[in-house]
């Protein structure tokens, strides 16, 4: 339990611990009971909080703050049904307590009522002599129903009454983000720039929404002054750096990614930006150095071990390279990129089998490009596995109805496994939909489009086209 010092501001506390260490019974008033019951709460310590809350409740039973903050606990712990029981008889004694509209409103918010817990902060908001924490409420309560418009509005009314209230302001420029008005943030951001110029946080907000919409220079205009006011932010330091990128300077951003380690602990983003602006720099020993570093201080971190596989690929050293992907895949074993990755570098690898396996996964996970159904059925073709592939086309059909490279292949497949009048069929097919075509599948079924059938089919067709 943790000690401490009985000076006047935390007397009452020392003096609780005191009591139920010695299991005597002290009294306290009930706004000292409020006050060590949230120290409790603020600190996580549930348990101690009831003991208090209960003795509390005890020694002063029509104390209104301890039963509100009873109804608190309740809600704490799920328990929303005897919250609303409790404050139905609070409400009954005062009608005009604006904590007891708050806490219905985090039930009816609970229970997914959002509406109903906006009246409910209303007419708290009718009571209260504070608006800012009531307004932020409702602002959230409008955040969950997807209204961001009004969200915002209110989010501002909190900043009207608190323009310090930075929460605010980061949801306020949120509710922008949500609506795509990019160049409105940056408008309603210079505006309380100007009536609040040493505001870091602010700069860095219109740093942030300059660099989405790709004023890269004007972003590091704002990074500067918001490092300018506060050179210790290290979130400026990083936009910074992530601009400079952006802005190829990646001697100065890997400068600036450094200076964020020195500024606090380094971390694994730094350290797989930092590889990326050596390969950038076409220094690939170093790039492979910081993206090692990116692997050993966070393993679970699968973008490092894609970048290592693609260096290794870039590199030509697909033996490393397929053994990094593999790390990849086994953090993220629903990632269509990964699996794309692993059945290209099996092919550089000549392993087919698990090249075709890895194409067909990711048709599994729903990646249905064409490219992905040509590359699985191409495989398949050389594998032998004609029937397979002609399954896995027909598939394809059912998205990519009338596209050559699907038909064309459906007909030398079939020509394959002795299907003539369905090769055929889709040959015909294939000349309608794009019969210059006909000269880039020839090289894939050599010995198919050599056939005589075939051959009388293309001069028929061009004769009558």
């Amino acid at each position: 339990m943790q000690q401490f010092s009985n000076d006047n501001n935390n007397l009452p506390l020392s003096k609780f611990e005191l009591m139920l260490k010695t299991n005597s019974v002290y009294f306290f008033d009930a706004s000292e009971f409020e006050e060590i019951i949230l120290f409790y709460i603020d600190n996580g310590k549930f348990s101690l909080a009831k003991k208090a809350l209960k003795l509390g409740l005890t020694q002063h039973p029509s104390a209104i703050g301890l039963r509100l903050i009873k109804i608190e606990i309740f809600i704490l712990d799920e328990k929303l049904d005897e919250a609303e029981l409790a404050l139905n008889e609070l409400q009954k004694i005062e009608p005009s307590n604006e904590e007891i509209y708050i806490q219905r409103a985090t039930i009816l918010s609970k229970r997914g009522n959002h509406k109903e817990a906006i009246v409910s902060l209303q007419t708290a908001l009718l009571f209260a002599d504070e608006d800012s924490e009531i307004l932020s409420m409702i602002g959230m309560e409008y955040l969950f129903l997807d209204d961001f418009d009004t969200a915002r509005l209110n989010f501002v009314r909190c900043l009207d009454v608190e323009y310090d209230d930075y929460s605010s302001l980061y949801n306020i420029i949120y509710c922008f983000d949500m609506l795509d008005q990019h160049q409105e943030a940056i408008d309603y951001l210079k505006d309380y720039i100007d009536k609040k110029p040493f505001s870091e946080i602010a700069w860095h907000q219109l740093g942030r929404q300059h660099f989405t919409i790709e004023n890269f220079n004007e972003a590091l205009e704002a990074f500067d002054y918001a490092i300018l006011i506060d050179d210790y932010f290290i979130g400026a330091h990083l936009e910074k750096a992530k601009t400079l990128e952006e802005l190829k300077n990646y001697k100065e951003a890997i400068e600036f990614y450094h200076l964020t380690m020195e500024l606090d602990t380094p971390t694994s983003f730094a350290y797989l930006r930092i590889g990326k602006c050596y390969e950038k720099l076409e220094q690939s020993n170093m790039a492979i150095e910081f993206y090692n570093k990116t692997v050993n201080e966070d393993p679970l971190l699968d973008k490092g071990w894609l970048a290592l596989t693609e260096i290794f690929i870039n590199n030509y050293n697909y033996q490393k390279a397929l053994f990094y992907i593999k790390k990849a895949l086994s953090i993220d074993e629903e990632n269509n990129t990964y699996w794309q990755k692993l059945a290209e570098i099996n092919l550089k690898l000549d392993l087919f089998e698990e090249a075709s396996r890895a194409y067909l996964k990711c048709i599994e996970l729903k990646d249905d490009r064409l490219e992905m159904y040509v590359a699985a059925v191409d495989v398949l073709h050389f594998l032998g596995d004609f029937n397979d592939a002609i399954k896995i086309l027909h598939d394809a059909r059912e998205k990519y109805k009338n596209h050559a490279e699907i038909t064309y292949r459906l007909a030398g497949l079939y020509f394959l496994v002795q299907k003539e009048n369905e090769g055929l069929f889709f040959l015909e097919n294939s000349f309608k939909i794009d019969y210059e075509y006909y000269q880039v599948i020839k090289d894939i079924f050599p010995i198919v489009f050599d056939r005589s059938e075939v051959i009388d089919l293309e001069k028929k067709f061009n004769t009558s086209n």
